[in-house]
């Protein structure tokens, strides 16, 4: 295990590390989430070739259930998890029931249409706040341990992301993840060799969801809340930047493309208040506001200088060093 899989260690023993190098619990939960919910996307876009415009519908729809769940019913943070893995499966099932037999754009704006859909529902039904969103989520205890500390939340979330990872390294590496390359290089010789392709890809879709319904459902324990940009088309596009920022098809790129993306989501806001308060300059507050305006920069230079990815073109790299050293 060590010798096939030795950066997976080291960065868990960075993970478990970062309280103590004052890294703020909460942001790191965040990015955690965050990762899982790229790493959900990359498993049909960088594995099996689904371009999905509607993966904001299985993360908020999740957060909005689970959130309902653990407040209004008193339940606890395991149960409300479950039914944010089980609100993402379903939702990923009826859309895919309607969008799996179609591919490339028509495939996401399928997707994209359902997620909208799913977002005016949000608006209207009592349940979501509205426009307030889903307020006042408490944490509680799992399995006898109170959550209310950050820290003891942070290992929390560390366990279920570093899982779900390992479940999702375990589905690409299987012969059903190896079905699955097959049908995004060559769909029709797949179904030649006797694959049902629309099967795969369903299953393969479902399975995007349930993982990014259970990072939506972390999301809302981690801050307690959940609002109507959880469920918008924005969060779709995010996710699917995050994946190609840090690279598609690569185990460990949409874990860097998250944390580059929400680092400059939450610092540059911070960073323009603490300027504007320093200079009195109130331009400087206004400096979160040209966050899309970077992260579309950052977008146009990956596409024109790293089109593999940031893991992308590191393994890139290292594949030539070491072509050269034979």
């Amino acid at each position: 295990m060590m010798r096939r899989y030795p950066f997976d260690l080291v960065l868990l023993l960075v993970l478990l590390a970062l309280p103590a190098l004052g890294v703020y619990p909460v942001f790191a939960m965040k990015v955690l989430c965050f990762a899982l919910f790229a790493c959900s996307l990359n498993l049909v876009l960088g594995y099996t070739g689904l371009l999905s415009f509607g993966h904001a519908a299985f993360f908020g729809g999740a957060a909005y259930f689970a959130g309902y769940a653990m407040r209004d019913f008193a339940w606890s943070p395991l149960i409300g998890l479950l039914i944010g893995v089980a609100t993402g499966a379903v939702f990923g099932w009826l859309f895919g029931l309607f969008a799996i037999r179609r591919q490339g754009i028509y495939f996401a704006m399928i997707t994209l249409a359902f997620a909208q859909m799913f977002y005016f529902f949000c608006l209207q039904a009592p349940f979501t706040g509205g426009e307030d969103g889903l307020q006042g989520v408490p944490r509680r205890t799992l399995m006898g341990v109170s959550l209310d500390r950050d820290l003891t939340l942070y290992y929390v979330v560390l366990a279920v992301v570093a899982a779900a990872f390992v479940l999702i390294t375990r589905v690409i590496s299987s012969p059903f993840g190896r079905v699955l390359a097959a049908i995004k290089e060559n769909e029709p010789r797949a179904i030649s060799l006797g694959y049902e392709a629309d099967r795969f890809k369903l299953l393969a879709f479902v399975l995007s969801a349930a993982i990014a319904g259970l990072a939506g459902a972390l999301k809302t324990l981690v801050l307690g809340f959940a609002t109507l940009s959880d469920v918008h088309w924005l969060l779709s596009g995010s996710v699917i930047l995050m994946t190609l920022v840090g690279g598609l098809g690569t185990r460990f790129g949409p874990v860097v493309g998250a944390l580059l993306i929400v680092s400059l989501e939450t610092k540059l806001g911070d960073f323009g208040n603490w300027l504007s308060q320093a200079t009195g300059w109130q331009p400087f507050s206004g400096l979160g506001s040209m966050i899309s305006v970077l992260t579309g920069v950052i977008f146009v230079l990956c596409v024109l200088m790293f089109r593999r990815g940031i893991v992308g073109e590191w393994l890139a790299w290292r594949m030539r060093w070491a072509t050269r050293q034979r």
